[in-house]
């Protein structure tokens, strides 16, 4: 059977989301401002603001389900893009019946201690962490009132095909594969889990048509831990490349850059997560939806030959 799915976004996971849909036989419609993007054969690309809910209702209407891959780059604007977006999405998913499914990040937990494992709850304290979990919060009270139906699946740092400078990891493969060494954020030496877009894709279709998913939060299946050093060295591998130098800098260097970059000063709101361990379990999602993530060697290759 042939649905009508409508995707917000075409960064790498709405990239990859629509692929999916598309090789399934799946009616595939991307909603970007500029309307230029994916290029992938057989699948509509509209150009329509998605935060006005009049022209995303206009484009959404009929289909099964609403992806949200909507991913603003641009930390500093967070707080002017989210809340029309997220306002417009929750919209159309009440006036269209779509399933609204979403795909998010880990900065809703905010700082914990262990791992981070399905069901905990949001404890965010920072502004960005915060504004995630309004967000999930405003649309699983609405799913529970039973004026729409939602859905969120949720990542950490990626890894794959496509990501390039907005990956802690990625942003470094090719001055890295031409022997430069590279400095990261934080602690290079602690665990980190690591998500493949393809993987959070492959979580995002496995939920939108099925009604017992809906109404909590999911975790992309991801596999084991590993340092940025590890991921790197291992990336690195992958193309046949030696090992390069990776330092973490200095935390005198990001206060200072902080008080003359506002990006400087986002990131340094979040530095929490390469300061400690971050790590993300998904046996929950592994289990209930039979989903696996892509194995290690062929995530690093992707993240390889794909930045």
């Amino acid at each position: 059977m042939t649905n009508k799915y409508v995707i917000v976004g075409a960064g790498p996971v709405g990239r990859h989301t629509a692929q999916l849909l598309h090789d399934d036989g799946q009616d595939v419609v991307v909603v970007t401002r500029s309307g230029s993007q994916p290029a992938l054969d057989g699948v509509r690309r509209v150009a329509a603001d998605a935060s006005d809910a009049d022209e995303l209702v206009s484009t959404t209407t009929g289909a099964a389900a609403l992806f949200n891959c909507a991913n603003p780059a641009n930390y500093t604007l967070w707080e002017e893009v989210w809340p029309p977006l997220a306002a417009s999405l929750l919209t159309t998913a009440e006036r269209t019946g779509a399933t609204l499914v979403t795909a998010s990040s880990l900065y809703a937990y905010g700082p914990v201690v262990g791992p981070m494992v399905e069901g905990m709850p949001d404890r965010a304290t920072d502004h960005k962490g915060l504004l995630r979990a309004r967000m999930w919060a405003d649309a699983k009270a609405l799913h529970d009132e039973q004026r729409l139906r939602a859905v969120e699946v949720r990542a950490s740092d990626y890894l794959g095909d496509g990501i390039g400078a907005n990956g802690h990891i990625p942003r470094h493969v090719a001055a890295a594969i031409r022997g430069k060494a590279a400095w990261v954020l934080g602690d290079p030496d602690l665990p980190h889990t690591w998500t493949d877009v393809l993987d959070v894709a492959r979580t995002l279709v496995a939920v939108a048509d099925r009604p017992e998913t809906w109404g909590r939060v999911w975790h992309a299946p991801s596999n084991p831990p590993r340092t940025q050093r590890q991921a790197l060295t291992d990336v690195l591998a992958s193309a046949d490349r030696p090992p390069v130098a990776v330092r973490g800098y200095p935390r005198l260097v990001n206060r200072l850059g902080g008080k003359v970059s506002a990006m400087m000063r986002e990131l340094g709101e979040m530095s929490y997560i390469f300061e400690r361990p971050y790590v993300m379990e998904s046996e929950v999602t592994q289990t209930a939806l039979g989903l696996a993530p892509t194995p290690w060697t062929e995530v690093s290759r992707r993240t390889a030959v794909g930045n």
